[in-house]
């Protein structure tokens, strides 16, 4: 396993070892910065629990999700769909952001919010049909630092960091294709976090 908890991170680095691209930029935003953007989506956002559909029966999750677009895009996984709500401006400021940082595109963004270490996310790849084949996707965190593992479909490599309080993470290329990612869940972390994915909705 490649633990990457140590480094100072340059983003031009892939931390995979092959078959797909993941750069961390480390924190975009300063702690004043990342604060006031974690607080407006707290409070803004139009927060509701996930719904997934498993063994044919729907079940809601305790972690809440939210989706916002440039368009009333629909967007299913899980085998539920969502339709996207308009962006609000904290949110088009921050899709400016790292358009910016990464010089990538991004027509809309699940959010989620995990209420404590409890609320995790298991092993996926977001290769939903929806979206665009090989798309990057930009990961924002804000609250509560945790760990996010990859894992190679074929060869199980793991590569792990810690991803940091208004910090961005960029994974492109096949990496969706050839990895899986989570958010392991933890009885040491007590206080909330958000995570922005911003996206690509294909043939928009």
């Amino acid at each position: 396993m490649q633990s990457l908890f140590p480094l100072e991170f340059d983003s031009q680095i892939n931390l995979l070892p092959k078959d797909g691209t993941v750069n961390y930029y480390g924190k975009i935003f300063d702690r004043e910065k990342s604060d006031f953007y974690f607080e407006q989506l707290l409070k803004k956002i139009e927060w509701k629990n996930d719904e997934a559909v498993i063994f044919g029966e729907k079940i809601f999750t305790r972690r809440k999700v939210a989706w916002y677009g440039n368009e009333d895009f629909e967007y299913t996984y899980s085998k539920t769909t969502k339709k996207a709500l308009p962006w609000i401006p904290e949110l088009l400021e921050l899709k400016k952001r790292i358009e910016e940082k990464s010089g990538e595109t991004f027509n809309s963004c699940l959010l989620n919010l995990y209420h404590d270490g409890t609320e995790g996310m298991a092993y996926h790849s977001d290769d939903e049909k929806d979206l665009k084949k090989n798309g990057a996707i930009g990961s924002l965190s804000f609250g509560a630092e945790r760990k996010f593992s990859l894992k190679h479909k074929g060869t199980k490599e793991k590569v792990e960091l810690v991803l940091e309080h208004g910090s961005l993470l960029v994974m492109k290329g096949e990496t969706q294709s050839f990895w899986l990612h989570r958010l392991p869940p933890t009885k040491k972390i007590f206080s909330p976090r958000i995570n922005l994915t911003f996206r690509t909705i294909a043939g928009k």
